[in-house]
C-alpha cells in the first residue's frame, strides 16, 4: 500500500477495504461485468457508500454496459476509457495483449478484437508513417486490412507531412492459417524456456533450487530480454548448440582463471580478466537455466515424442501414429499433452475417418471425465479436431513449400528449419515469399491453405484512403531506400511463438535479405497456452 491505495486482482470474491473511492481497469469481458456489479450489489446491502468508477482497457462496449443496467448499478458507475493498445515485450516485439482473441474469433466468432488489432496498427502509423503493403491471409487479416482501410478514411495518416513511411511492408496472418507450428514442440532455447517454464511478459518464475539456491521457497523471477547480452546471442539457438556454446564459455573462464593464478599477469591483462567476470552471473543464470531444461529433454519420453511429431508431420505412418495417440490416453498422460499431439495428427490429416474420430472423441472423455465435452466441441468448432471430409492436401502443401528439410544443420543453420530439427514454420514460409516475390508466385498454395488472402498498395500515389492491388512482383517499396534495410511489420493474429519469432530474426540476418522485422501479436503463445483458452470455458 502506497500513498493510501490498495491493488487488488479482481475476482468474485468482495473487496474488503477502508477505502472510499474504487477504480476497476478491466478488459471488455462480461464475466469482469458480473463481478463488478456483485461488488457493488454486496457493499449496498452492508450499507456501504463508496465512489466507483471502471475504466475500460482499450474501450468500453455497449455489451458490457448493458449488463451494468441489468444488474442495475450502471447509474453508480462513472465510466472512462484506458487507450492502451500495444506492450513492447521486447527490440522486435509488440504485443496487443489479447488473451483470447484465438478463440473469440474461431470459436465464439466474436470479432471485436480485430478493431483493437487494427486501431494499434494504425496508431503505430501516427507515429511511422502509412505502411504502403499490405499483404493479409486469413478471415481476421483481411478483416483487420478492411478495418484499417476504413480508420485511415476516418482519421487519416498524413502522408505528405510524414515523408518515407520507416515501416514498408505490414504482412497479417491468421494463426488459422498455421495451426501445425504451434502444436510442435519448440525447440530454440527460449522456445525451450516457454515451452516447460512458461514466459510470462520477458521472464520466468521458477524455484530457487534451480538457480542454485539452497532451498525450496518464494519463487524467484528471472528476467529475459536482450538487455541480457549472453541471452541475445542463444536465445534463438537450437537447444542442443546452446548447450555447447554454454560450455565453451564456462571452460575458456575456466581457463583464464587458471592463467591468472599461475602467472603474473600484467594490469592490462588483469582488468580484461576482471571485464569477463563481469559477465559471470549471466552464464551462472543460463548453465542453470539449462541444466533445468536437460533434465526434461534428456528424458527417452521426450525424444519419442519429438519423433513421433516428425512421423505426424511427414504423413509416415497413420497406424502408429494413431495407437501412440491411443495409448497416451489409456496411459491417462496429461490431457494437455494428448489433445496437442490429436490436433497435430488430425490437421495434417485434414480430419480423421468417422470411425477413428468417434473412437477418440469416446476415450478421451472416459479417460478424462465428461466435463472435456466443451472443449471438444470447441477444438471441433475451430476445425482443429474434426471429421475427415476430403482427402488431405498436406503433402502438397509441404513438397511445394519445403516444409520438411532432411538433413538441417543445427549448428551452422542455412534455413529457418534448423528451429524445428526438420520442420520449417509454414507461417515463415509465408512470410518469406511475401518478402521476396509476393504471394502470386504461390498462388495455388494459397486457395489450399484457410481464408481468402490480399495483397494490397496504399498511399498518396492514389488518394490516400485507397487500396489498389498489388501483382506479387516485388515493387520499388520493396527495395533499400537511402542504403537502409527496409522493415516489415509481421502481425499474428491468434498469437505468435517465440520459434516463429526466432525464425523470422534469423530469416533477416541471412545474406540477400535487405529486411528487419518486427512482430506484432496478440498474445505470446506456444499448443498448451492456445489449447487451455479452448479448456476454460472463458
Amino acid at each position: 500500500m502506497e500513498y493510501g491505495v490498495e491493488l487488488r486482482h479482481l475476482s468474485a470474491e468482495h473487496v474488503q477495504t477502508e477505502c472510499s473511492k474504487v477504480l476497476y481497469l478491466v478488459r471488455s469481458q462480461m464475466k469482469l461485468m458480473k463481478f463488478i456489479s456483485s461488488h457493488i450489489q454486496h457493499d449496498l446491502s452492508k450499507g456501504v457508500q463508496r465512489e466507483y468508477f471502471v475504466y475500460f482497457v482499450p474501450r468500453r462496449t455497449v455489451v458490457c454496459e448493458k449488463i451494468f443496467e441489468e444488474e442495475k448499478v450502471h447509474h453508480m458507475l462513472s465510466i472512462g476509457e484506458y487507450p492502451f493498445y500495444t506492450l513492447p515485450l521486447d527490440e522486435d516485439v509488440i504485443s496487443f495483449e489479447l488473451d483470447f482473441a484465438y478463440k473469440e474469433c474461431y470459436v465464439d466468432g466474436d470479432m471485436s478484437s480485430l478493431w483493437h488489432v487494427a486501431k494499434a496498427i494504425h496508431k503505430l502509423e501516427f507515429s511511422f508513417g502509412l505502411i504502403p503493403n499490405v499483404r493479409a491471409k486469413g478471415k481476421a487479416s483481411t478483416k483487420v486490412a478492411d478495418i484499417l482501410n476504413s480508420l485511415q478514411v476516418e482519421e487519416p495518416v498524413n502522408t505528405a507531412d510524414m515523408g518515407v513511411p520507416e515501416i514498408n511492408t505490414l504482412i497479417l496472418l491468421d494463426r488459422e492459417v498455421d495451426m501445425v507450428t504451434p502444436m510442435c514442440f519448440q525447440l530454440t532455447y527460449e522456445g525451450l524456456l516457454d515451452e516447460i517454464l512458461q514466459i510470462n511478459n520477458g521472464s520466468v518464475e521458477i524455484d530457487p533450487t534451480v538457480m542454485g539456491g539452497q532451498q525450496e521457497g518464494k519463487k524467484t523471477k528471472v528476467p529475459l530480454n536482450s538487455s541480457d547480452k549472453l541471452y541475445r546471442e542463444i536465445r534463438d539457438l537450437n537447444f542442443e548448440v546452446v548447450v555447447q556454446v554454454l560450455r565453451q564459455k564456462a571452460t575458456s573462464m575456466q581457463q583464464d582463471y587458471v592463467e591468472v593464478k599461475s602467472t603474473s599477469q600484467s594490469v592490462s591483462g588483469l582488468k580484461d580478466f576482471v571485464k569477463k567476470l563481469n559477465s559471470l552471473p549471466e552464464i551462472a543464470r543460463h548453465v542453470n537455466l539449462a541444466q533445468h531444461l536437460q533434465s526434461f529433454t534428456s528424458k527417452p519420453s521426450f525424444h519419442a515424442r519429438l519423433d513421433i511429431e516428425q512421423t505426424i508431420l511427414e504423413l509416415q505412418n497413420y497406424e502408429i501414429c494413431f495407437e501412440y495417440i491411443e495409448e497416451m490416453i489409456h496411459k491417462q498422460e496429461p490431457i494437455i499433452n494428448v489433445l496437442r499431439l490429436l490436433v497435430l495428427f488430425s490437421i495434417t490429416n485434414f480430419g480423421l475417418p468417422k470411425k477413428n474420430f468417434d473412437y477418440l472423441r469416446r476415450e478421451i472423455l472416459h479417460s478424462y471425465g465428461f466435463e472435456h465435452m466443451s472443449t471438444l466441441y470447441n477444438l471441433e468448432k475451430a476445425g482443429l479436431f474434426k471429421k475427415q471430409e476430403t482427402k488431405t492436401n498436406w503433402p502438397t502443401i509441404t513438397r511445394a513449400l519445403q516444409l520438411i528439410v532432411d538433413d538441417t544443420d543445427t549448428t551452422n543453420p542455412n534455413d529457418v528449419s534448423y528451429i524445428f530439427s526438420g520442420y520449417a514454420p509454414l507461417s515463415i514460409r509465408l512470410v518469406q515469399h511475401a518478402i521476396r516475390s509476393g504471394w502470386r508466385s504461390i498462388e495455388e498454395i494459397m486457395k489450399l491453405l484457410p481464408g481468402p488472402h490480399l495483397d494490397l498498395k496504399r498511399g498518396a500515389s492514389t488518394s490516400s484512403s485507397s487500396f489498389d492491388t498489388v501483382l506479387g512482383t516485388q515493387s520499388n517499396h520493396d527495395r533499400l531506400v537511402d542504403g537502409r534495410r527496409s522493415l516489415a511489420l509481421v502481425v499474428f493474429i491468434g498469437g505468435v511463438t517465440f520459434a516463429e519469432i526466432a525464425a523470422l530474426r534469423f530469416l533477416s540476418s541471412q545474406e540477400g535479405m535487405g529486411y528487419d522485422f518486427i512482430v506484432g501479436t496478440t498474445k505470446m503463445v506456444n499448443g498448451n497456452t492456445i489449447l487451455e483458452t479452448l479448456m476454460n470455458n472463458t
